[in-house]
This record gives structure tokens, C-alpha cells and sequence, in this order.
């Protein structure tokens, strides 16, 4: 009815192609998310532009071997980014709101260093407000609870992101928790992941980043999910169990493996869809594989390469070469799900934005 209608227009930007609303999360009828009002024909003309640049390669190999189409996540990431630039400015001229994230680092670990600098540059790139708190390590959880609380008293800030993970001596979970559900820009609140799980309600205000990104590259590489066997490697609140949910909501039917799973393979060889998030190299194997699976691999691990510069190459949870001859499409690490954690987080920090002034 027009209530589900409404849901789904106001879960717009959550997730999906220029503005597309998670609709089986707010209840809607539609088997497959549907189309949500566009913010601007331009951007929804760019949205819809974008979607064969997603799926690049071809077919078939050399010697006519079959081989996966490639969905890039830089492509996809950069489409998104362009997007949400156009949003930003929008908000800005419209309604005098500048999107403000704020980053809280403890240490110097040169993994979440790197990773916080990425998400910064974006955000200045974009046109936001970003907010930079850097503790040491010996930093107390009282003092970063009262930073948590100074960031959600200022209304310049629409996103706080604490950087993960804190020393042994601080309770992450009471430093997360303490972040205003209005801006828990990482969209693991329980009242954020509640509502990501319920079929029908108040659709989440922001939804874990990876788990976003995931799907974004599934729709924007127009692969429909509806009625589909879908396996999710991995059950961790970042990101297996999330995804899980999100496609349970397209209409997917989902089996969730983990350590305790016998006989994974079995598992994955009845999928339609694999999502691969279990922190493994190379654990997939491709004969593993449903011929003309999609395989969306999160994983990103270091591998011992003397031929590489560094020593190492980075690689997935999937065994990329072997699986290139058997899926029918396959994200690669780098260059796949990577580039859209980020950008999605841009994206929560804009609607979060837009939902402290009243809008959908």
C-alpha cells in the first residue's frame, strides 16, 4: 500500500542504483528492491550509465576456455562517489548542511592509520566536513567515552566512526554502543541491525558498510537475486551476518557457514551466489563452484610472493584462478569489494546527514 511505498522511498540511498530503496526491508511488495523516486535526473542517468562498466572481460578465454566477467568494484565505487559529491552539493545549496564525519583513532597500527587517511581524503574530496580524534595507545576508555559524547553533542558532526580495533584494556562494545544510533555511520547499532533483520517497520537509518557495498555490486551488475541460493562464508557481525539479512530481504534463500559448518564445499556447490567473507586465502577453490556462480569475494589477505616488490600480494578468500573458469561473474581483491567499504560509508555519513534535518 502507500505506507510501503513510503518506507521505500525513504530507505532511497541506503542501498542501491542512484537512490534504489531496500524495499523487502521496509515490507514493499516487490520481489526484487525497486526503483526509488531519483534525487536528480542526472544522477539517476549516471546511475543507470554506470551499470555495464560494472561487469568488465568477457566470456570466453583463450582457446575457448570460458572465463568469469569481472565486476570492479573501482568502477562502481567511482560512480557512487560522483553521486554523492552531487548529493553533498545539493544539500548544501538547498538546505545550508554540510555532511560532518568524524573519525576517533587510537594508536598508530599502520593498517588503521591508512584505512582512516583513505576515508578522510574521500570525505574532503566529496565536499564533507571531517573531524579527526587521535589518541595513544595508553588512552583510557573514559576519555574516549567523552570524546563519543562531545562528537554527538556537536551538530556539525552527522557520522562518528571509531576505528576498530582498541586496546585490550578498553571495552570496544561500550565505546561503539555509546555512539547516538542518529549517528552510528557504521550501521551496527542494535537498533540500526534490529531493524536491517525485521521484515516490515522502520528500515535502518544506516547499513554496515561492506555488507552495502556487496550488494551494491550485485544490482549494479544487474544480477538478480530473487529466488536464488545464496552461500554466505563467514558469520561475523561486520559482515556475514548483515549480507545475510540484506539478501534474505531481496528474496534469496541463504545458508550462512562457518567454522562449526560440516562439508563446506558441499554448500557452495549448490550455490547460485557466494559471498566470501571467512577470512582465509584462497579458501574457495574453484571446483568448489556451481558453474555460472557469482562470486563476491571480501577477503583480503597476504600471500608470501618473492617475486612481488613488497614480498607479498594481496589476494581473497577465493582462489581467483581457478575460479575465473568456473563462475559466471567474480569480483577481484584488489579492486573489488575494497573500493566500495569506503564509499558506502560516504554515502551512510549523506543520509545521515539528510535525516538530521527531516529528510527522507
Amino acid at each position: 500500500g502507500e505506507w510501503r511505498m513510503r518506507f521505500a522511498w525513504r530507505a532511497a540511498g541506503l542501498i542501491g542504483v542512484g537512490g534504489m530503496a531496500a524495499g523487502a526491508l521496509c515490507a514493499v511488495q516487490s520481489p526484487q528492491w525497486p526503483f526509488a523516486r531519483p534525487a536528480g535526473a542526472s544522477a539517476w542517468q549516471r546511475a543507470f550509465a554506470s551499470w555495464p562498466s560494472a561487469l568488465s572481460g568477457t566470456a570466453m578465454c583463450e582457446g575457448g576456455a570460458h572465463k568469469a566477467r569481472i565486476i570492479s568494484g573501482k568502477a562502481v565505487a567511482e560512480a557512487i562517489k560522483a553521486e554523492v559529491r552531487e548529493g553533498t552539493e545539493r544539500l548544501r545549496r538547498e538546505h545550508g548542511v554540510q555532511p560532518g564525519l568524524a573519525v576517533v583513532l587510537v594508536g598508530n597500527r599502520t593498517d588503521s592509520s591508512t584505512y582512516v587517511r583513505m576515508k578522510q581524503k574521500m570525505a574532503t574530496e566529496i565536499g564533507f566536513l571531517s573531524i579527526d580524534r587521535h589518541f595513544p595507545d595508553d588512552v583510557s576508555e573514559a576519555e574516549l567515552l567523552a570524546c563519543v559524547r562531545e562528537l554527538n553533542d556537536d551538530p556539525r558532526v552527522h557520522g562518528i566512526l571509531v576505528q576498530l580495533p582498541l586496546p585490550s584494556h578498553v571495552d570496544e562494545h561500550r565505546v561503539v554502543s555509546s555512539i547516538k544510533v542518529s549517528k552510528d555511520v557504521d550501521g551496527f547499532s542494535a537498533e540500526n541491525i534490529g531493524n536491517l533483520a525485521l521484515r516490515g517497520g522502520v528500515p535502518p537509518l544506516a547499513v554496515p558498510c561492506t555488507p552495502a557495498g556487496c550488494v551494491e555490486l550485485l544490482q549494479r551488475a544487474n544480477i538478480d537475486v530473487r529466488g536464488k541460493e545464496a552461500v554466505v562464508l563467514g558469520r561475523s557481525n561486520i559482515v556475514g551476518m548483515p549480507v545475510a539479512h540484506l539478501l534474505q530481504s531481496m528474496d534469496a534463500t541463504v545458508t550462512v557457514c562457518h567454522s562449526r559448518t560440516k562439508d563446506i564445499a558441499a554448500h557452495v556447490r549448490r550455490a547460485d551466489i557466494v559471498i566470501a567473507a571467512i577470512g582465509k586465502p584462497e579458501f574457495v577453490k574453484g571446483d568448489w563452484l556451481k558453474p555460472g556462480a557469482v562470486v563476491i569475494d571480501v577477503g583480503i589477505n597476504s600471500k608470501e610472493d618473492p617475486s612481488a616488490k613488497r614480498g607479498y600480494r594481496l589476494v581473497g578468500d577465493v582462489d581467483y584462478e581457478s575460479a575465473l573458469t568456473v563462475a559466471g561473474a567474480i569480483t577481484p581483491v584488489p579492486g573489488g569489494v575494497g573500493p566500495m567499504t569506503i564509499v558506502m560509508l560516504m554515502r551512510n555519513t549523506l543520509n545521515l546527514a539528510r535525516h538530521s534535518i527531516g529528510l527522507d
